[in-house]
């Protein structure tokens, strides 16, 4: 019986060492094994692995690509001296897990304090160098790609890649916004005056054009109409020379006709004018020829 229990502890304790000899590296992961506190070796690719009991330890870190987010917006000074509230987030990852622990001692929040100050003095350099429109739209993108470099080299020397570089906001602190606002509707009137003047000026030069070709066609028209009433006088003297000419009599008979016409419309008008006068020479000559 004291046999089979010895059998019994002496398998268990196989089993223990055996356990505590084998480990397990997982393809999100690095591992460093330790041997009497110095790196013996760094495994990169997932797999089995063993190691020598209570002599060797092992120390995993992710190998995933991880997110700095910051906390708080950063204050930032662009070039003309105008305070901005900027969020950014980073993205990075350890590639060299060796260096990694030897320059943070795997300390992931070490290596984050690291990172963050260096971005943020990058970020604040190349702010310092733009507008506020050349940071909000117009370089953006130029700006994140020149710090995600600069940052990225400053990385390498504790064994990580900065793989990005993003900002998620670019805004004003209250008490500048207000002032900003302010110069903005300022300036938006200032363009809605300026449109409104000159709308007016173009109006007013429309409606002179307009007056002047008026005036044109006007007279154009009028000089048209008395050409062609001239036109028409003017036959009309030929017409009534011509019908003269062929019987002078006839038409000096027709005139008369038309003058008495006119001249006695109504029944109340009154033409005094002496008896030998020319203008009753047809009346005379009708009742000479009546009374014959």
């Amino acid at each position: 019986m004291r046999a089979l229990n010895f059998v019994v502890a002496v398998v268990a304790a196989v089993i223990a060492v055996l356990a505590t000899a084998i480990f397990v590296v997982d393809q999100r992961q690095y591992a460093i094994v330790f041997q009497l506190g110095e790196v013996r070796e760094v495994i990169a690719d997932p797999g089995l692995y063993f190691k020598w009991p209570l002599i060797q330890n092992v120390r995993y870190f992710d190998k995933r690509i991880l997110t700095l987010d910051a906390a708080e917006p950063e204050r930032f000074i662009t070039s003309e001296k105008m305070n901005v509230l900027v969020d950014s987030f980073v993205k990075w990852r350890i590639v060299d897990p060796r260096l990694y622990y030897v320059s943070v001692e795997g300390d992931e929040s070490r290596a984050v304090t690291r990172l963050s100050q260096t971005v943020n003095a990058g970020l604040r350099e190349e702010f310092g160098k733009r507008t506020v429109h050349e940071v909000v739209s117009g370089e953006r993108d130029k700006i994140m790609e020149q710090m995600r470099e600069k940052a990225d080299i400053d990385a390498r020397k504790i064994g990580v890649q900065i793989v990005d570089v993003r900002v998620k906001r670019v805004d004003f602190p209250d008490e500048v916004s207000i002032s900003v606002y302010d110069r903005m509707q300022s300036e938006r009137k200032r363009v809605a005056n300026e449109r409104r003047s000159e709308g007016a000026a173009e109006a007013e030069k429309t409606r002179a054009n307009a007056d002047r070709q008026r005036e044109v066609i006007v007279a154009e028209a009028y000089r048209d109409a008395q050409k062609v009433r001239g036109d028409g006088d003017a036959k009309a003297a030929a017409i009534y020379a011509e019908a003269f000419n062929r019987n002078p009599e006839f038409y000096a008979f027709y005139r008369s006709l038309e003058a008495y016409r006119s001249s006695f419309k109504g029944k109340s008008d009154i033409l005094v004018v002496e008896p030998t006068s020319d203008f009753f020479k047809y009346m005379k000559s009708m009742g000479q020829a009546g009374g014959r």
